[in-house]
């Protein structure tokens, strides 16, 4: 049972990966508006650029780890072929 509920909390395909992507922008460019707030002029920019850079950087982690899934699944599908 509580392997079926780990299922849920993985990213199987690009769309669920970029509604997680979606997901953090909308909550780095809040928290970056609320540091331009709090922290007028360049200091709260710089922090803007800050909180949407990290959301490239997940993103970015998040598609290349999806590649690399599918690349090592069809590598094991290609050894399995050679080996029978």
């Amino acid at each position: 049972m509580l392997r079926k509920i780990a299922r849920l909390f993985v990213i199987k395909n690009r769309f669920e990966a970029f509604v997680i992507i979606y997901a953090l922008a909308l909550g780095a460019t809040t928290r970056g508006s609320a540091y331009l707030d709090q922290y007028p002029g360049l200091a709260g920019q710089l922090l803007f650029l800050a909180t949407t850079g990290a959301v490239f950087l997940a993103g970015a982690a998040i598609l290349d780890s999806l590649r690399a899934k599918k690349e090592l699944a069809a590598l094991k599908a290609q050894i399995g072929d050679a080996g029978d």
